[in-house]
């Protein structure tokens, strides 16, 4: 099916063949954003849904996301609708993910998509994509896995691994915008909580005798045990700042961190508040937009708090700040000297960002002077923000 866009066609450097779009698609009135991975890309992802929105003011956006993130997703306006699927499914038997990409395509072929952009770069969102059949279908050209000689690229609009020059994982998620010949007009994610979350974490703050501005808010988890800093050494930066600054501390994350957590609160002796589990990720937005900085190790709610506008400290193993260090606010992104002298042991997979403990090698003095500096340089902003 060919598009109705003037077009040229171009070769890359290994002579493959891919259309350049010179200007914007019209009518375009549904989008599907397939983005199945964690909170944080679909934090960064929502920077690709506001400026879709911004260009196709009629258009209907919806994701295809895990479920646990699709109200995250509509309160917030990053889509108007989802289409949710179960991640435990997916990772099932061959029947279960057979009947759970057949339930998924049932209920997105409802939609009759003008335009689907593929942000996952896998076989089965390629499969996804090329069911559908819409109008537009942008995906990336190269794929991230080669593609095999019975797989090929449904896609008709291709855009660049990261688009715009830049190396973060943001313009990957971005770089469907360039291929379209849309214009950047939000360039980071902006995330403001609803007002009945906030009326919600102001409620908590004067429970816990907390100050909007004048606490850290502290995520000691991460969704792989290789990204998550020392417990004892999470407690010795708290107390540390504490004693200095008066700030208080306010431990969060989800149930499956109590761990962690448990450990933070039997060694820390300044006033810790302990939020975790007990938060959607919904308060957790408000709670972070209240906060006077975030201090964590790579996560989703690293992200979230750069979102939010919230000064970040983010800690880094062997994943590389380049690709994926918080956005658009005030921040630093500590990382030990690589390559990395291995800290690890027999837990360590050293290519693997997820299994290789990296992390572990940052001291406690260079996290404390990190989160002191990020204090002094935002302190301005912070009194008016008082």
């Amino acid at each position: 099916m060919s598009i109705s866009q003037p077009s040229s066609v171009e070769s890359d450097s290994s002579g493959a063949r891919k259309r350049t779009l010179q200007g914007p698609f019209e009518a375009v009135r549904s989008i599907l954003i397939l983005q199945t991975k964690y909170i944080g890309d679909l934090v960064l992802a929502s920077a690709l849904a506001n400026n879709l929105q911004i260009a196709y003011p009629d258009a209907r956006i919806v994701f295809l996301c895990e479920a646990r993130f699709a109200s995250f997703l509509t309160a917030h306006g990053i889509a108007a609708e989802t289409v949710a699927f179960k991640r435990a499914s997916a990772r099932g038997s061959v029947l279960q993910r057979g009947l759970e990409l057949y339930r998924i395509v049932r209920e997105l072929r409802r939609f009759a998509f003008d335009m689907t952009i593929d942000l996952v770069d896998s076989k089965t969102s390629h499969f996804i994509a090329m069911i559908l059949n819409a109008r537009i279908r942008v995906g990336y050209f190269p794929t991230e896995r080669r593609l095999r000689r019975f797989e090929r690229q449904s896609a008709n609009v291709l855009a660049k691994p990261f688009g715009y020059g830049e190396a973060h994982f943001l313009y990957r998620y971005l770089s469907p915008l360039e291929a379209l010949g849309v214009d950047l007009r939000v360039r980071f994610p902006s995330i403001q909580p609803q007002p009945v979350e906030t009326a919600r974490v102001l409620a908590l703050l004067d429970k816990f005798g907390l100050r909007r501005n004048a606490f850290l808010v502290v995520h000691a988890g991460a969704s792989f045990p290789g990204r998550r800093w020392q417990p004892e050494r999470f407690a010795q930066v708290i107390d540390t700042i504490s004693n200095e600054t008066g700030l208080s501390a306010v431990l969060v994350g989800g149930p499956d961190e109590a761990e962690a957590n448990d450990q933070i609160m039997a060694r820390v002796k300044a006033p810790v508040v302990n939020l975790v589990g007990a938060l959607s990720l919904e308060t957790l937005l408000a709670l972070l937009k209240e906060a006077r900085l975030f201090l964590g190790n790579e996560s989703g709610p690293m992200h979230i708090a750069a979102a939010a506008g919230t000064p970040v400290v983010g800690l880094f193993g062997l994943t590389n700040p380049i690709r994926w260090a918080p956005v658009g606010v005030p921040s630093v992104s500590l990382r030990p000297s690589m390559p990395c002298e291995c800290v690890g042991g027999d837990q360590c997979r050293r290519t693997d960002p997820s299994k290789a403990f990296c992390v572990w090698r940052l001291e406690v003095d260079a996290v404390a002077s990190a989160v002191r500096e990020l204090l002094a340089r935002t302190e301005t902003a912070s009194e008016t923000a008082m």
